[in-house]
């Protein structure tokens, strides 16, 4: 399988955020690491262990950052450096490989709204956490009593129900 299934350029740059469709409303994402032995591998934020990937609430304990081949994560994906135009991305070698190398192996609370692998994904690139398949993807939730509220000054998300903690 050659690399660039979907994306915007034939093959990644090291930094770029890849996206892994996984529904209808949401997707998995990494960021490319690069190349090991001629294979190419994506950092991404996901479970530890078979027991994990039931997540209760949209929460997982055992979570943590990932290197795994691209195409063991997925076979489909495009690059998606959405942010680009408003946030500088940070440099990869000097900032978000080292990031992602001390993040390796540390327990990370996953949270479908509040850190998911899109915000992990948009952590390393520029620094901070950001999720548009949130704002999409909650209105489309039916546990919620009402959908989320975008403010039109910041473009954050209100909600209306208290998080869990």
């Amino acid at each position: 399988m050659g690399l660039g299934c979907g994306s915007s350029h034939p093959k990644p740059f090291p930094g770029d955020i890849l996206e892994f469709p996984r529904n209808k409303y949401f997707s998995h994402f990494g960021i490319y690491y690069g190349e090991r032995d001629g294979v190419p591998y994506v950092a991404h934020l996901t479970c530890r262990d078979s027991e994990t990937k039931l997540l209760l609430f949209g929460r997982a304990l055992k979570s943590e950052v990932k290197l795994d081949p691209v195409e063991v994560v997925g076979q489909r994906y495009k690059v998606r450096n959405m942010l680009d135009e408003i946030h500088p991305p940070r440099d990869f070698y000097t900032v978000v490989k080292p990031a992602i190398d001390d993040m390796m192996g540390k327990d990370i609370t996953f949270d479908i709204l509040f850190h998911n692998s899109e915000h992990q994904a948009t952590l390393f690139r520029y620094g901070l956490k950001k999720s548009t398949q949130v704002r999409v993807g909650v209105n489309h939730l039916s546990f919620y009593s009402s959908p989320a509220e975008e403010t039109k000054t910041t473009g954050e998300l209100t909600f209306c129900f208290a998080p869990l903690r």
